[in-house]
């Protein structure tokens, strides 16, 4: 797991564009982030390790809590000396300054700024199975009549080992991961309607899960000056 400056949950929510001043029109997606609230704080003493577990998003209904989660929340809660409501979501994230934050505290999306970049981790859509030009995009067969190999794979491998060698590309399972996008530049915070604009696409179908986070001591990911403000 590595550590992080910032980090919130969020969920996609799609797609749009936003103009530049200069008046380029620039494709983003619109992340609904936070507000996240602090669970469980993790130390060396404890577990081994410094990291905040963050709480996001609202149960249908409290009776959908298994009773260690519910545990899990009232000894937060007790802990900060206030009522903590289960979160449908927990994500952990080793901050590299815990000690900044505190069990019961609420993290939001206006913790980044306009102009700085960020990595979005979210799980990618699923395709179910999928053939090689689909899933690796191979270049296919001859079109022609007469060929029988419009769409199939080509040549397995050497004949003399007996076997298929790992990590050929092969027809299989598609899509359905965790992937990360790098270094995207946020365009908008919207810290009244909790609304992050990234640019560019993010991993996973409208409405899934995404975690958006800074890592610590880069200083690539930091706005230029002049901007954000």
């Amino acid at each position: 797991m590595k550590v992080v400056e910032k980090a919130l949950l969020g969920r996609k929510i799609g797609m749009t564009q936003l103009f530049t001043e200069d008046g380029r029109a620039v494709g983003v997606t619109v992340i609904s982030v936070g507000p996240c609230t602090v669970v469980q704080r993790k130390t060396v003493e404890g577990e081994g390790f410094d990291a905040l577990q963050l709480g996001y998003g609202e149960l249908a209904s409290e009776r959908r809590v298994t009773k260690p989660m519910a545990g899990h929340f009232r000894r937060a809660g007790e802990k900060a000396e206030k009522e903590i409501a289960p979160c449908r979501h927990l994500g952990e994230f080793r901050f590299a300054d815990c000690d900044a934050y505190s069990v019961g505290d609420q993290i939001t999306v206006d913790v980044f700024e306009v102009g700085e970049r960020v990595d979005v981790t979210g799980t990618s859509k699923g395709k179910g199975f999928a053939g090689v030009q689909k899933r690796y995009r191979t270049r296919g067969g001859p079109a022609s009549h007469g060929s029988m190999s419009h769409r199939r794979p080509a040549s397995g491998g050497a004949t003399d080992a007996a076997r298929v060698f790992k990590g050929t590309k092969k027809p299989g399972h598609m899509g359905n991961v965790r992937k990360t996008v790098r270094r995207v530049r946020v365009h908008m915070v919207d810290a009244e309607n909790n609304l992050l604009a990234v640019e560019g696409s993010v991993p996973g179908p409208n409405g899934r899960l995404v975690a958006v986070w800074q890592p610590a001591g880069a200083s690539v990911y930091a706005a230029p000056a002049g901007e954000g403000e």
